[in-house]
């Protein structure tokens, strides 16, 4: 049976000394996302450009995100992406970074009343967010009683806007994509702001990601990252 996740094997390094590199990702425009059957995203594109010249062997599957981060954690020569640098993730992986740097807002059903605009008015609603996603340690951080946990992003979506939660946070730039494409949503307030990255096992080999992180910071110093941002329409925030 065909697998339904994409899964893409790319590289360089001779058979002999092959090291295979697996990179695991969620669906999360505009970082990470398929399009007519093809990987796309801010995140999934500078993974492959910063690859190119490290002449490393890699894979790239799409996962759940509890899943995706579980592997990068337990197992060697696995790296996720695009994955949050917050405080209780600090010490349980090596980084190569940024990739992005951006906003957490809590956004609510358009029209659905919800007037919260603090983290303390807003803990009186029911929130949806992932399973082991580092909104919900934020959540839990910020003490907010009724958390409502979901496989993916696209379900906790539905649920806000089918009313079953009354809000989720959710990166601002994916927010502003989502207002573009139509969804009936609002902002309430900013959560938190974040550095996204790549994050990989405390095994991981050290010098290929000495060669990751070069090869990051070549993209940004060339100016292709910034270049990736105009094209998946990522402005400056405010």
């Amino acid at each position: 049976m065909k697998r339904l996740a994409l899964l893409l094997l790319l590289g360089t390094a001779p058979a002999a000394e092959a090291e295979t590199v697996h990179f695991t990702t969620e669906n999360y425009p505009p970082y990470n996302f398929r399009e007519n059957g093809e990987y796309r995203g801010l995140g999934y594109e500078q993974v492959v450009a910063l690859m190119k010249d490290t002449g490393v062997d890699y894979t790239i599957e799409m996962m759940p995100w509890a899943r995706a981060i579980a592997l990068a954690e337990s197992e060697p020569l696995h790296c996720v992406f695009t994955t949050a640098h917050i405080a209780e993730r600090n010490s349980r992986f090596k980084w190569v970074e940024p990739l992005a740097i951006d906003r957490n807002v809590m956004v609510a059903r358009e029209g659905a009343g919800i007037k919260a605009i603090t983290i303390a008015e807003a803990r009186e609603y029911v929130v949806g967010t992932q399973r082991n996603d580092y909104t919900q340690q934020l959540l839990e951080r910020n003490g907010f009683p009724k958390i409502d946990l979901a496989t993916d992003l696209d379900l906790t979506l539905k649920k806000l806007l089918s009313g079953r939660v009354d809000m989720m946070p959710i990166s601002e730039r994916y927010y502003l994509q989502l207002r573009e494409e139509g969804h009936r949503l609002e902002k309430r307030f900013v959560l938190a702001e974040q550095k996204f990255s790549i994050a990989c096992n405390l095994n991981f080999p050290e010098d290929i990601i000495r060669k990751m992180q070069a090869g990051l910071d070549k993209l940004i110093a060339d100016g292709t990252q910034k270049a990736l941002l105009t094209k998946y329409g990522m402005q400056v925030l405010n």
